[in-house]
């Protein structure tokens, strides 16, 4: 059997999610059956399989998931609703959308390794800082039972 000439094959469309939070470690396996699972609940088994879905991608915080073309919105659409991944809360956010995954490899920052967990003194007390590029800090203390709101002025911030 002959391929298809390529003016005949289907045309595909890929999108780039952000996977948020970054620390959730997922392998695309899980995504296609969360995403997989939000489509056909919201357009059943016969809107899935039309839609043809499949994680090409999966680097760092990013994915890139194909469908045919035409059908982007309606995966973009069920893939907001994913709000739970093999047990752990996430949200995929949709960033781009194009005709080949080159292009969305250019609107993906490079990904840079979390930084090292640090200890910090603020308040006579001592915390675990966790800083993550482009994001907030996070302070941990000891125990549960000490939580608190902290804020911060942009001295404090370079202070830690």
């Amino acid at each position: 059997m002959k391929p298809l000439p390529p003016t005949l094959r289907q045309k595909k469309r890929y999108v780039l999610f952000r996977i948020v939070p970054h620390e959730a470690g997922l392998d695309g396996k899980q995504l296609y059956y969360a995403v997989y699972d939000a489509i056909s609940s919201l357009y059943g088994d016969f809107g899935a399989a039309e839609l043809s879905m499949a994680v090409v991608l999966c680097e760092g915080n990013y994915t890139v998931v194909r469908c045919r073309r035409g059908s982007e919105g309606m995966l973009v659409t069920a893939a907001l609703t994913v709000n739970r991944i093999n047990g752990t809360f996430c949200a995929l956010r949709p960033v781009a959308t194009s005709g080949t995954i080159a292009a969305l490899r250019r609107r993906m920052p490079e990904s840079r390794p979390p930084l090292p967990e640090r200890q910090a003194v603020f308040s006579g007390k001592e915390y675990a800082v966790r800083q993550r590029s482009q994001e907030k800090v996070d302070l941990y203390g000891d125990g549960i039972k000490n939580q608190e709101i902290l804020y911060f002025t942009q001295d404090d911030m370079e202070d830690i």
